[in-house]
């Protein structure tokens, strides 16, 4: 049973400590842990599977890691204090999880589904020395984080994957692309994907994630 900051659902890796991976997903507004849980069938086994829930209520089983309100001209404005507090809460709750599973920040990726995968792609971005990688599915990067990107120095070997949905009109693909520009001259091998759909995971691209995946697990070993 883990003690770590946030509530979560585990299911243990299948292998030995000196092998073993850390996924820790986040899910987006108005869900829970049960969310991407579902994922952790398909999942390679060397991975332990980490599901958090978000710190901030809305109603039963419904949680958000910070609120937000959409303008007129469709851009966002984020509760900025919240963002921080969850970012702290997240980067505690990883460092904690992954020293009491006996994995290092080497085989550490972070991320998650809309809101999560915002949480997640802040974590890379301004602490990559605590993760492997990040893992964005139909999110966006603030603009309160473009101005706290680490050093391009720290993202050697880090590894990042990106995928929208071309009807997604939650997010919109344009969301992926400007993360891709962002990114672009950082030394981390970025995958980008764009797949049909709306905001949602289909076959397809959970499909190519998990391929990703398991190739992080391989370019590790050689």
């Amino acid at each position: 049973m883990l003690d770590i900051p946030l509530n979560s659902l585990h299911r243990p890796a299948a292998v030995s400590d000196d092998q073993a991976w850390l996924l820790v997903l986040m899910h987006g507004v108005g869900s829970n842990e049960q969310d991407l849980f579902g994922l952790a069938p398909y999942v390679p086994e060397h991975f332990h599977v980490l599901s958090l829930r978000a710190p901030y209520r809305m109603g039963p089983n419904a949680n958000a890691w910070f609120e937000f309100s959409v303008n007129g001209d469709g851009s966002r404005t984020i509760n900025a204090p919240q963002e921080s507090a969850s970012r702290a809460l997240l980067l505690q709750t990883i460092e904690t999880a992954a020293r009491q599973l006996r994995v290092p920040a080497s085989r550490v990726i972070v991320g998650g589904f809309s809101q999560g995968g915002i949480m997640g792609l802040s974590v890379l971005l301004t602490r990559p020395q605590m993760v492997a990688g990040g893992m964005a599915l139909h999110s966006r990067l603030l603009p309160e984080v473009v101005n706290q990107i680490a050093p391009a120095s720290e993202f050697e070997g880090k590894a990042l994957w990106v995928s929208q949905g071309l009807q997604d009109n939650v997010i919109p693909p344009d969301n992926g692309r400007f993360i891709c520009e962002q990114v672009q001259n950082l030394p981390l091998k970025l995958t980008y994907r764009e797949f049909e759909g709306a905001h949602e995971l289909r076959p397809a691209e959970l499909q190519a994630v998990v391929a990703w995946l398991a190739q992080l697990n391989s370019v590790s070993a050689s």
